[in-house]
């Protein structure tokens, strides 16, 4: 009955968790700032292609809100969440997502992974570390080229730069 149970726990916690996931995207999508942060713990991380932005929720709330100062109308659409658990509260995730971003009025399209570990604390899941992985974006009129190229990675108002998951 015991591994039953556990069982049981396993698939509430990957609905939990991607309870979690969703609503990190739609929070962001509707500038719900406060609940943007409410899905990372206390001591969370948020990086992008490895690189540190925020460490601790209210960094990551500042961090999502400063970002999306400069951003129109945006679409988050996760499409999966992988998750392994690693201990009864401990999970790594990769969740795929396409966005659609209007960056300093420029409508852009691209897809990315998320790196995830969560957290379970008092009974609720949350995200630990977050690190966004680019694999394209571009502006709607170069998805094409920046897909067949290189370097796919045109943020607005950056040089263009390799996939962080590139063809070898």
């Amino acid at each position: 009955m015991a591994e039953l149970e556990e069982r049981v726990q396993r698939l509430e916690d990957r609905g939990a968790i991607n309870v979690v996931v969703v609503a990190y995207f739609l929070a962001a999508d509707s500038d719900d700032i406060a609940n943007v942060g409410a899905c990372f713990t206390e001591d969370a991380t948020f990086s992008a292609s490895g690189q540190l932005c925020a460490s601790g929720r209210q960094e990551i709330m500042d961090f999502i809100n400063t970002s999306r100062s400069h951003m129109g109308l945006t679409v988050h659409t996760p499409h999966y969440a992988q998750v392994t658990f690693e201990s009864g509260d401990l999970a790594r995730g990769l969740v795929g997502a396409h966005l659609e971003l209007v960056i300093a009025g420029s409508s852009v399209c691209g897809a990315v992974r998320y790196v995830d570990q969560y957290l379970r604390s008092k009974g609720c899941w949350r995200i630990k570390s977050r690190d966004m992985r680019t694999i394209y974006i571009a502006p709607w009129l170069e998805v094409g080229q920046a897909l067949a190229s290189s370097t796919p990675a045109r943020w607005p108002g950056s040089n263009p730069t390799r996939s962080d998951y590139p063809r070898s």
